[in-house]
């Protein structure tokens, strides 16, 4: 299963709460359903626990029943819906909406409290969220086709101290994170802290996995550069031998060319460690360098 599915599975674990704070749920999830209107409340899910948590949650909310909880279709998804029209009546009523009117915005008054705004967001996460596998990158999104849902769960965001980001596609608005820390924040609120630990383990391996990367790249560098100044310096000894120049070369610079020769694989600590005394490593690239400049100036 995705890594959606299990953050739904979780959600759905969480405790019903008050009649209060399961109305608030059942709000954020009508709200993303996918049809709420005075002739019927429609949701259609992939999740097995969400499809059964739904007709407990409304009977605890609200007092009402679903008429119809289908099984599996060829898609895998479910269908959970309600169409009497006093059972539809009394969830509306009990939302604030006026006698035969349905009207898709927020009601800022039902979410006063962090329980229930924790609650409305866990319904709107379970009836239109999704979230990337961590281990690919770190998406979390809300998908409406209302505007004004769209623009006042934004401001609830903001409220809540969350920074969503918002865009359209394809009739659809869409407020989405990208950004693990807030993901993680966001899964703890709704009720899903296991999940959140498993983006926070997922974002911690894959850290150590780019550091590990950024270190073996940066040491295969060095020891690129450490090889080809080596040849270059076996280069220029080379040209200096053949020109009958070495042994006219002070002490310290024949040394230094026989110590290279006999010792190609080493870097600069490691041959500057050979001389009897030791030198440093500034002192050999000194020497080095002398030796190129030496063949390249006949």
């Amino acid at each position: 299963m995705s890594f959606s599915f299990d953050v739904k599975t979780e959600l759905c674990r969480a405790e019903l709460g008050s009649r209060h704070q399961a109305a608030a749920e059942c709000y954020g999830a009508l709200l993303f359903c996918n049809r709420f209107s005075g002739e019927e409340i429609r949701f259609v899910t992939g999740s097995d626990a969400f499809a059964a948590r739904l007709p407990r949650l409304f009977l605890r909310a609200f007092g009402v029943s679903f008429d119809e909880v289908s099984q599996k279709s060829g898609g895998g998804r479910r269908a959970v819906v309600m169409r009497r029209a006093g059972s539809i009546a009394a969830v509306a009523d009990a939302l604030g909406y006026a006698p035969g009117t349905i009207s898709h915005h927020v009601n800022l008054g039902l979410l006063e409290d962090e329980e229930s705004r924790a609650g409305f967001l866990r319904g709107a996460f379970l009836a239109g969220g999704s979230v990337t596998d961590p281990r690919k990158r770190y998406h979390l999104e809300l998908v409406t086709g209302h505007y004004t849902v769209s623009r006042e769960i934004t401001a609830l965001f903001i409220d809540m101290g969350f920074e969503p980001k918002t865009v359209s596609r394809g009739g659809n608005y869409i407020i989405y994170f990208k950004q693990s820390a807030m993901i993680e924040d966001l899964l703890t609120t709704a009720g899903a802290p296991v999940a959140a630990m498993g983006l926070m383990s997922a974002k911690i391996e894959k850290d150590m996995t780019n550091l590990v990367n950024r270190k073996v790249n940066c040491d295969t560098a060095n020891v690129t550069k450490a090889v080809e100044a080596s040849a270059a310096t076996l280069e220029a000894i080379r040209i200096l031998r053949e020109t009958g120049r070495l042994e006219a070369l002070p002490e310290k610079l024949r040394e230094t060319a026989r110590l290279r020769e006999e010792n190609p694989e080493l870097n600069l600590t490691e041959l500057a460690e050979l001389f009897d005394p030791p030198i440093t490593k500034s002192g050999l690239n000194h020497r080095l360098r002398k030796l190129t400049e030496l063949a390249e100036n006949p």
